[in-house]
């Protein structure tokens, strides 16, 4: 157990947070991870690094979380080990939650890796029998899991923990869902859908089935009214002319916020290089919101550079529940607290890293994933 003090000025924007908490996970390919803010347990808002903290807390509660923002269509072309493992983490915590849905099987196989990464080959003496039911592995877990899980772990020979995440990744990116961000809508009949957002373009789904699919490079412009959203689409060989296709979101907000993530994924995902904002001040009509981040190429780029031995990082097997400081129970894996505020010119921020737990002091609360 370690702790650490980060102390942020109080007109902080988000990339001085990001960065910190980058700096201390020392994870220089982070331009696929970002902070959120959840305004309600299912309902999260990005970060914008470009503007205070403080503006962007809702209520005045400064709770924040750092995840994948945008998931790699193949994580083999990662550079760095640590950057597959808080990949890993992240798939994990997306299929615990239900985000992720897989079947028994996929369970299974992806469980087995997780068990190989982070308690390594298995070792009758060491390991003993049931030695994965204080694993989280899968939301219900069952006895019938747990046994598939290690009889598939007991297999594996001479494969080190980083071959495991990778074989984790290779099995988890052929999911249907993954990397998809999810958002609920209406169709222009007001039949309910959900639309997701991901790397190839935008989705259509209509109880949990796929309906739709809208490829990035068919969609001419993306745009909201209000509380519609529309995509005009690049007419096909057997169409004469372009199509807009509009759907009717919960509120305004909502609406903004969906048109905000695809402009985000098309920009990481599609272009180049972006261009920095223009200085000059004139009357614009509209969003003002542009990516700001690197892009997928540039960020590959910028890992081909990297020359520095590997990064060491010590994997902890996840226990299921684990006691908090106050004597209840909560999950270790990916969470980070700040659970005190002191009201001065900087926010003063002590963590403490308990394997995959972060806690800290301080009244900006926020959750975080940490390797």
């Amino acid at each position: 157990m370690t702790s650490i003090i980060l102390s942020i000025i109080k007109h902080a924007k988000g990339q001085e947070l990001f960065s910190k908490v980058c700096d201390h996970l020392n994870l220089l390919e982070k331009d696929y991870f970002g902070l959120t803010h959840w305004e309600s347990p299912s309902s999260k808002t990005w970060i914008d690094p470009a503007k205070e903290l403080r503006k962007q807390a809702t209520g005045g509660k400064y709770e924040f979380t750092f995840n994948v923002r945008f998931y790699p269509p193949d994580p083999a072309q990662l550079t760095e080990d640590l950057t597959r493992y808080c990949l890993c983490l992240q798939l994990r915590k997306d299929i615990m939650s239900g985000v992720l849905p897989c079947s028994f099987v996929t369970l299974s196989l992806l469980g087995s890796y997780t068990v190989q990464s982070e308690l390594g080959e298995y070792d009758p003496e060491t390991h003993g029998e049931d030695y994965v039911k204080d694993l989280n592995l899968a939301p219900g877990q069952t006895k019938e899991l747990e046994e598939k899980v290690m009889e598939l772990h007991r297999t594996y020979r001479s494969m080190s923990p980083a071959q495991a995440d990778m074989l984790y990744l290779e099995n988890a990116k052929k999911l249907a869902m993954y990397g998809v961000d999810l958002h609920q809508a209406k169709d222009l009949e007001g039949v309910d859908i959900t639309l997701g957002v991901c790397s190839s373009g935008l989705m259509v789904y209509k109880d949990k089935l796929r309906i739709n699919r809208f490829p990035w490079p068919k969609v001419l412009k993306i745009s909201y009214k209000r509380s519609s959203f529309f995509i005009k689409i690049r007419a096909s060989e057997q169409e004469q002319y372009e199509s807009t296709i509009g759907f009717k979101l919960p509120n305004y907000k909502a609406a903004k916020k969906l048109w905000k993530v695809c402009v985000e994924h098309h920009t990481f995902f599609r272009v180049s290089t972006v261009e920095p904002p223009s200085s000059r001040r004139f009357l614009v009509l509209g969003s003002k919101f542009r990516y700001s981040g690197r892009t997928q190429a540039q960020s590959r780029q910028a890992s081909s550079m990297i020359d520095r031995p590997a990064p060491r990082f010590t994997r902890s097997a996840s226990k299921r529940l684990s006691r908090n400081l106050d004597g209840g129970m909560c999950d270790v894996r990916m969470y980070l607290t700040l659970l005190t505020f002191r009201e001065s010119s900087h926010y003063e921020v002590p963590v403490t890293f308990c394997c995959y737990s972060w806690r800290c002091c301080s009244c900006i609360h926020w959750t975080g994933m940490v390797c």
